[in-house]
């Protein structure tokens, strides 16, 4: 594939670029002019003559995952307006902010923390509710629009594993591995066994590493100039041990104290386990309207449920939960000749998700579905488990308690979600 030379001057679909405005191993982002009604929008470039052929299918899903993402309905998100071919390389359109990003403002003072990080929450909850964790949360892809709304950016490892732990993302550069350490929670650095699912606690750990670094001036598992910091920085990071005189110094220290207990809770799962949870240690903010309440009951037989596939190789994808006569219970797993699942879930570039991952079981009583974690195995005549788990939410399922489903519920299984709805 032939390299392209993108500069200020040149015209890619109905944009003409006028401003670099970064560029990473994969990617380039431009600030542009729309020719057909002159506003400014930003305009990234997907550099395939920088990807080997094996691996552009995958950078290109993972860059259209990016555009999707970003049409999400949420005014804490920046949204995606267009998208493109040039020469054979992806480029997305979207919304350009020219407030900078939060570390630029917060250099330069006069940040409302509180009504920041209502924001940030309010962007993270938007994605959880789609099954999106972000993954990459740092004050960098925090941006901020004309009117001073903080809005959350780079959707491009959003829900993909590989490259949230690779040293060159899509606009990842060798060094900024260091940065994803910063932010990262102790269950995906070293995970405990297997490969630890990615759930919306993941971002709850890094938004409070954000917020302790905006508020303190400094990180809060140590120093990390180079690399003979990194064991040390991690190792504090697993055993929760961080500088809690210095945020005690901040103003309302006694309430950020609490919003960082909770977030920097090494352990996932007494770690706050929603954005709602974070929400309501932080003061309401009179002008940010609270998120309408969702009804979580349904009441209909079993076949008018279905899974959505909404994070994984297949995302859209529906299955019907429907149980044929006498059939009491459908599984679910990863896609295998081997595995006859009722939910067979398509996984060809990793194996996160088991072959006898999970089973759903139908209450006719109570008119729900249960999901187990694991399935039966009637050849050896025993309950197996998954490898990584089985999570609605951030609570894990397991062969001793099963969890209710409710439309809206996200199940996690590794790096793939579903959702159940109706």
């Amino acid at each position: 594939m032939e390299r392209l030379e993108i500069g200020v001057g040149n015209v890619i679909g109905h944009y003409t670029i006028n401003k670099s405005l970064g560029e990473g191993a994969f990617g380039q982002v431009f600030r542009a002019v729309d020719g057909r009604n002159g506003s400014t929008v930003a305009l990234k470039v997907l550099k395939l003559w920088c990807v080997s052929p094996d691996e552009r299918e995958k950078v290109t899903r993972r860059f259209d995952m990016e555009y999707d993402t970003g049409r999400i309905d949420s005014p804490y998100l920046v949204h995606t307006l267009d998208r493109g071919i040039y020469h054979d390389n992806p480029f997305i359109v979207m919304e350009y902010c020219d407030g900078g990003d939060l570390w630029g403002v917060m250099q330069r003072g006069g940040v409302d923390m509180v009504r920041v990080s209502t924001q940030v929450l309010r962007g993270l909850s938007a994605l959880h509710r789609e099954g999106k964790v972000h993954r990459d949360l740092k004050p960098e892809n925090v941006l901020i629009r004309h009117d001073g709304t903080a809005v959350l950016t780079d959707f491009g490892i959003s829900g993909d594993r590989n490259n949230r732990m690779t040293r060159r993302g899509i606009m990842g550069t060798p060094k900024e591995i260091m940065g994803t350490f910063i932010y990262m929670p102790p269950e995906q650095v070293r995970p405990p066994s297997g490969n630890a699912t990615v759930l919306p606690t993941t971002d709850i750990f890094s938004f409070g590493v954000m917020i302790y670094q905006m508020l303190t001036g400094k990180l809060p598992f140590g120093p990390l100039e180079n690399d003979d910091d990194m064991e040390r920085y991690c190792e504090n990071g697993r055993n929760g041990r961080w500088d809690r005189a210095a945020l005690g110094r901040v103003h309302d220290g006694e309430m950020w104290m609490k919003v960082e207990e909770g977030c920097l809770e090494p352990n996932f799962k007494r770690r706050l386990q929603n954005v709602d949870e974070v929400l309501r240690l932080l003061p309401t903010i009179s002008d940010i309207p609270p998120e309408p309440i969702q009804s979580r009951h349904f009441n209909a037989p079993h076949g008018e449920w279905q899974i959505r596939v909404m994070q994984g190789e297949e995302p859209g994808r529906t299955y019907s939960l429907h149980l044929r006569p006498g059939q009491k219970v459908l599984c679910v797993g990863r896609q295998s000749s081997s595995a006859n699942n009722d939910v067979p879930i398509i996984e060809t570039q990793s194996s996160y998700i088991s072959r006898a991952h999970c089973t759903l079981e139908w209450d006719e009583q109570e008119k729900c579905w249960y999901l187990w974690d694991g399935q039966w195995n009637d050849q050896e005549k025993v309950w197996k488990p998954s490898l990584n788990g089985t999570f609605v939410g951030s609570r894990q399922a397991t062969i001793e308690e099963p969890v209710p489903l409710s439309p809206g519920d996200i199940i996690a299984l590794g790096d793939a979600t579903l959702r159940i709805e109706t």
